[in-house]
């Protein structure tokens, strides 16, 4: 018997895995988008996926995800202020993005952080980077 469920839509599971970590001080605070405006706070983003884990996790799954294009932002938040700490806006916690893309002067854009959801399972290792 085959079952056929209209309307279903396939899910997929990303695995965000962190690297580079300088210590498992506070939490790592995590948003995943599919929306370029909203990247990379996920602030207005109403469908974001966020997620708040211990450092010393060093990764978390995520599984329910439709398929489509997706970029991860994510910050070790060593003081669990829930905000990343700036000096003279400069960044004195750890942030990185999935695809790792090359850092200038603030977050990159969306399309370079930008990777697809396909097929069942994907898995994005992210570097963390502090500059202070």
């Amino acid at each position: 018997m085959i079952l056929s469920l209209t309307g279903a839509m396939p899910t997929s599971t990303l695995d965000v895995r962190l690297t580079d970590l300088r210590s498992t001080k506070g939490v790592i605070r995590l948003c995943l988008t599919a929306e370029p405006e909203n990247f990379p706070g996920c602030t207005d983003d109403k469908n974001a996926v966020t997620r708040s884990f211990p450092a010393g996790d060093r990764g978390v799954r995520i599984a329910g995800l439709g398929r489509g294009d997706y970029a991860v932002s994510v910050i070790h938040d060593e003081n669990n202020n829930k905000k990343l700490d700036t000096f003279a806006g400069i960044p004195r916690e750890g942030f990185g993005f999935s695809r790792n893309p090359a850092i200038g002067f603030g977050p990159p854009r969306f399309s370079a952080a930008e990777f697809p959801i396909a097929g069942d399972a994907t898995v994005q290792q992210v570097r963390i980077r502090y500059l202070l």
